[in-house]
């Protein structure tokens, strides 16, 4: 596949795959992280609008029932299709436990889920902020989170694709990252101490939370591998969202003038869970904005290839670490 230029990441092409390519989603399950807000709430919209059963995943009950409130609201006249259902998903990804309890409260309620989308993160939070347990906040929202609720939704992403009448490749499991750049994040995809742990980055704008999407990447190779079916990696796009509410104005004007808005970014994630254009040939890709298949930069294929095999066996450090730090709550 020919590389994709960077004025084409910064700028890409019009959707091909819109709201209006989804078939009926009736009867089908779906959770979206941080659908309260910006992309993940746009893309809520567009699966209810076409009849599916969509998890509204928040960190608390307003902001869930705030936005369901509010796609009821917006979507009135759009029934073609046959609205769906909203629920609402209490989870704090910053917060373990509360990850772990969400997902019991779904099983006890859902007996399918069709496309598990890790939408929400932190970017750039004050210096020094850490998730209930301790752990840097941008590592633990943006990947120990995410990893401990694929890990609880294993059973019933594998058991919804083995149920007659499930499309072959529909049952997906998208990690949204960001755009991976070669040589971004000082010493490789990421750095770590002598136990393991990620190293956290203080000294360059951006880079720690650049080193925790290298960590979602290597998480959509890591379940793609395990499940056998469906781990992608997306990067939605740049766009205005409140994913830069830590920025100074400075940065947040220039956002607002030279980027789409969160819109976009849910037809990314429309892309990549839903895309007919996603075969198996893609399990554990890219995906890139506004809906096209990418590649992986080298330092996160280094980083996913062992030290035997010509690699930096980063990755498996890194998947220790997610181990070792999730392993009380599964």
């Amino acid at each position: 596949m020919p590389p994709v230029s960077r004025i084409s990441t910064l700028f890409p092409p019009a959707p091909k795959f819109t709201e209006t390519s989804l078939p009926s989603l009736v009867g089908k399950v779906y959770i979206v992280t941080g659908a309260a807000s910006g992309v993940g709430y746009e893309l809520a919209k567009f699966l209810y609008v076409a009849g599916g059963t969509v998890y509204i995943a928040a960190r608390s009950s307003a902001r869930c029932d705030g936005a369901i409130e509010k796609i009821i609201e917006e979507t009135k006249p759009k029934t073609k299709k046959g609205i769906g259902r909203l629920e609402s998903l209490v989870i704090d990804l910053s917060d373990l436990m509360s990850v772990k309890s969400g997902v019991e409260d779904f099983l006890r309620k859902e007996t399918r889920l069709d496309v598990l989308m890790h939408n929400a993160a932190v970017m750039t939070p004050p210096k020094g902020s850490k998730d209930k347990l301790g752990h840097d906040l941008e590592m633990g929202t943006n990947c120990l989170a995410p990893y401990l609720m694929t890990g609880l939704l294993e059973p019933i992403l594998i058991r919804t694709a083995n149920t007659p009448g499930t499309p072959p490749n529909s049952v997906r499991v998208v990690f949204v990252v960001s755009a991976l750049n070669n040589g971004f994040v000082p010493g490789g995809a990421m750095s770590f101490d002598a136990s393991g742990t990620p190293v956290v980055i203080t000294n360059k704008f951006m880079g720690n939370y650049m080193q925790s999407k290298n960590g979602g990447a290597w998480l959509a190779l890591h379940f793609a591998d395990k499940l056998g079916k469906h781990g992608i990696s997306l990067h939605p796009g740049l766009m205005k969202t409140d994913l830069q509410r830590h920025w100074n104005t400075a940065l947040k004007l220039t956002m607002y003038l030279s980027t789409k808005g969160p819109v976009y970014g849910a037809y990314s994630e429309l892309f990549a869970g839903f895309s007919p254009e996603v075969t198996p040939e893609h399990n554990g890709g890219y995906m890139m904005a506004w809906g096209r298949i990418g590649e992986l930069t080298l330092d996160v294929q280094d980083g996913w290839k062992s030290k035997a095999n010509g690699g930096t066996g980063a990755a498996e450090i890194f998947l220790k670490y997610c181990d070792r730090e999730t392993k009380e709550f599964l």
